[in-house]
C-alpha cells in the first residue's frame, strides 16, 4: 500500500529525479522506478497504446475491439484503439497478456500497478458494458496481487460501489479537484489517494478543500519531463 502524508509525482509521460519531498511516483512500465520510493507503475490495460498498435495487430488482432463492420473502435483523443473485454475467454487472454507487463512490473522493483482507462466501455460505441470492464478489473487485481502489487483505480468513480468487489487497493485520480470528485474517493480510500490536475482551478480547488487529507499534484498536460518548455510540477 502506498504511503500516507508524503507527497506524489506524476511521471508517466517521462521520468526525471522527483522534487524533494516526495515518496511517491508514478512511470510509465517502459521505465525504471525511482530509487528509494514508493514506485507505481502505469499500465495501459484497456487500450492499446498508439506505438504498440501495429504489435497488437500483428499478434492478438482478435483483441482488439471493432465493430460489426470491421472497423477498429478508437478513442479518438488519444488515438488509441480499445481492446476488446466483451467475453470471459477475451478477458482471460487479455489478463495473460497484461499479467505479464504486471510481473516485469514487479521485477524491475515497482510496488504497485494503475491500470489505465477503466472507463474505456464509456468510449466504445455501445459495443462494451461497465460490467464487462468491471469484470476485466477483477482479473487484473487478481494479477497484480498474484505478482505482489497493490492495484489502484484510476478514476471512473461509477466504478466506486465496486472497488471492494474488483480488488482495488487504492486510487490514482486525474482532476478530482476540478470535477469536485475528491470527497467521493476519499470515503472509500480514505488518505490512500493521489490525485493530479491539469490546470490551476482544479489544483487550487483539490488543495482548499484535501491537502493534507490526500495527495495532490499539479502537473502539464503532456506530463513531460522536467526541463522541457510545458513543464509544470508543483505540490500542496
Amino acid at each position: 500500500m502506498p504511503p500516507s502524508g508524503v507527497k506524489w509525482d506524476y511521471q508517466i509521460g517521462g521520468a526525471y529525479t522527483p522534487p524533494a519531498g516526495v515518496g511517491i511516483v508514478s512511470r510509465d512500465r517502459s521505465a525504471a522506478p525511482a530509487p528509494g520510493l514508493y514506485n507505481i507503475c502505469y499500465v495501459n490495460a484497456f487500450q492499446a497504446q498508439p506505438d504498440a498498435t501495429d504489435w497488437w495487430r500483428a499478434n492478438h488482432p482478435d483483441l482488439l475491439l471493432k465493430t460489426a463492420a470491421g472497423a477498429p473502435v478508437i478513442d479518438e483523443n488519444w488515438n488509441e484503439q480499445l481492446l476488446d473485454v466483451s467475453t470471459d475467454a477475451k478477458r482471460a487472454a487479455l489478463a495473460k497478456i497484461v499479467g505479464g507487463w504486471f510481473d516485469d512490473c514487479r521485477a524491475k522493483g515497482f510496488q504497485a500497478v494503475e491500470p489505465d482507462n477503466l472507463d474505456s466501455y464509456s468510449r466504445s460505441q455501445g459495443l462494451l458494458t461497465a460490467d464487462q470492464d468491471a469484470a476485466m478489473a477483477t482479473e487484473l487485481a487478481r494479477a497484480a496481487h498474484a505478482a505482489g502489487l497493490a492495484v489502484a483505480q484510476k478514476n471512473t468513480t461509477e466504478f466506486l460501489p465496486r472497488a471492494k468487489t474488483i480488488g482495488f487497493d487504492f486510487a490514482v485520480t486525474e482532476q478530482c479537484g476540478d470535477y469536485d470528485e475528491c470527497g467521493k474517493y476519499a470515503a472509500v480510500y480514505g488518505s490512500k489517494v493521489v490525485d493530479v490536475e491539469y490546470d490551476d482551478k482544479g489544483f487550487s480547488a483539490a488543495c482548499r478543500a484535501y491537502a493534507g487529507r490526500i495527495a495532490i499534484v499539479r502537473r502539464d498536460l503532456d506530463v513531460s519531463a522536467a526541463g522541457g518548455s510545458s513543464y509544470v510540477d508543483k505540490s500542496c
